[in-house]
């Protein structure tokens, strides 16, 4: 029996050790051996590569937007491709941990194994860059508009039209989170489902200007503050009229503030006042027998001056109104009655001292045409040339004055007096009984304009204050 025993126990550990030295060099996996969680029970690495690669290379990859899928991509389309070669290197690796020892090998042989092997991606960034951006979506890209000051020209004033919020972004943008999201999937030493990728609200492109903008808010009620100044000067029946058009142009911002460039309304008033203003400018007149008379400026006293300083501080008071308006420009000296630059409109006395005779017209129609008698020529007492205003009438009127060296001093009433130029003046003359002619060169009057009284009358009960005067020879 000992012989017998010690006989066995030879023959076992014979067989044991070329048993184990065939489980040593074999290429498979033992049996209940799992990688990665897959069965790779009596299989050789290679034969591995193929599972875990479909496996891992499954995933699709969904970007959505707005909560709705908008483009899908495979792993290799994004440019992550397992690296084959590397992967069969780890494969093998696992085999050879299952043979690293005798008790290893044992166990291994009892029980398997379960290996977790790393699987490795292979990343080319220009796939995923070419594949992934705003073209590859399903929604058509719209651009985002900033809040934006308008006029409205109906309404006269200004509103701001509210911005407007798009689907524009970087590629980069989308492109890294990607990057980074698939990156974190394929690390994962498990099999993964698919991926869904939000494209994040912050990515969009938002305006800068919103219509709840501070300063445009309140460049907008700066402007709607002076946009329905509207100032219609009237010149008669011609209108000069003044709107936003150019007061916008007068209108600056500074630091928050409106600001009217004095300047410009000075330089505006001074060209109304230039292009107005008729007093003390050299005058042309059309006589009644169709010759025209000139005037230098210093016998033109008969006219209209506008009021620069006047004007400048109403014509600002009227633009912070902010309303519209129609009246006359401010006067320093007005004259009767005008039609744009027309200053005598058809109302004014005309006395032509060379033929002894006088027009009185009003509102463009001859009422009164006289012979008169004007100053002494013997006397030098000749009456003034020029044009005068009216500066009021009285009747009676009692005369008194004295002449020059020589002279005989007068004290006369008259029934209607009508001056016009340093106690000149027309009247009615009851003690002569013939007018017109050349009675003026010897028998004239102390420099007053004398008319038949009837002819006076007339002329007393329509004329105005005011009224032009125009004596010329």
């Amino acid at each position: 029996m000992v012989c017998l025993c010690v006989t066995v126990l030879l023959i076992t550990g014979t067989v044991s050790a070329v048993f184990l030295k065939k489980q040593y060099d074999r290429t498979t996996y033992f049996e209940n051996t799992t990688v990665n969680g897959f069965d790779a029970s009596l299989k050789e690495p290679k034969e591995m590569v193929p599972v875990l690669t479909g496996a891992y290379s499954a995933p699709v990859i969904h970007i959505a937007e707005d909560g709705e899928e908008s483009v899908s991509y495979s792993l290799d389309e994004l440019g992550f491709r397992i690296d084959e070669e590397a992967l069969l290197e780890n494969l093998e690796n696992a085999l050879n941990k299952q043979k690293k020892s005798i008790g290893v090998l044992i166990s291994s042989m009892m029980g398997g194994n379960s290996f977790d092997v790393e699987v490795p991606f292979l990343y080319d960034p220009a796939v995923l860059k070419s594949a992934v951006g705003a073209s590859a979506l399903k929604a058509e890209r719209v651009s985002c508009t900033e809040a934006e000051m308008l006029y409205d020209e109906k309404e006269n004033e200004y509103y701001i039209k509210p911005e407007t919020y798009g689907n524009e972004f970087e590629d980069s943008r989308l492109q890294d989170l990607v990057e980074k999201e698939v990156s974190a999937l394929v690390s994962n030493s498990d099999p993964q489902g698919d991926l869904t990728v939000d494209i994040p609200e912050s990515f969009y492109f938002k305006p800068e200007l919103t219509k709840d903008d501070i300063s445009l808010n309140n460049e907008v009620n700066i402007l709607n503050s002076y946009c329905k100044a509207k100032i219609t000067y009237l010149f008669g029946k011609e209108k000069q009229v003044l709107d936003w058009d150019t007061v916008s142009g007068w209108l600056s911002i500074v630091e928050g503030m409106p600001v009217l460039d004095a300047d410009a309304i000075h330089a505006y008033v001074t060209d109304m006042a230039a292009r107005y203003n008729t007093i003390y400018y050299e005058r042309d007149f059309e006589t009644s027998v169709g010759t025209t008379v000139t005037f230098a400026s210093y016998q033109n006293e008969y006219g209209y001056m506008i009021s620069e300083d006047g004007e400048y501080d109403q014509l600002m008071a009227d633009l912070k109104a902010n309303t519209e308006t129609e009246r006359e420009p401010v006067y320093a000296y007005r004259g009767y009655s005008r039609n744009g630059q027309d200053d005598l409109n058809g109302n004014y006395v005309e006395v032509n001292l060379g033929a002894q005779h006088l027009w009185f017209y009003k509102d463009g129609k001859l009422l009164t045409e006289t012979d008169i008698v004007s100053g002494s020529v013997a006397k030098g007492a000749e009456t003034q040339t020029g044009v005068f205003p009216l500066p009021y009438k009285q009747s009676p009127a009692n005369l008194v004055g004295q002449g020059g060296s020589g002279s005989q001093s007068w004290d006369v009433t008259v029934q209607y007096w009508m001056p016009f130029y340093d106690g000149q003046g027309l009247h009615d003359a009851n003690w002569r009984s013939s007018f017109g002619g050349n009675i003026y060169l010897t028998n004239g009057s102390h420099g007053c304009v004398n008319l038949p009284p009837a002819a006076a009358a007339a002329i007393y009960d329509q004329i105005e204050e005011g009224f032009a005067i125009i004596l010329y020879k």
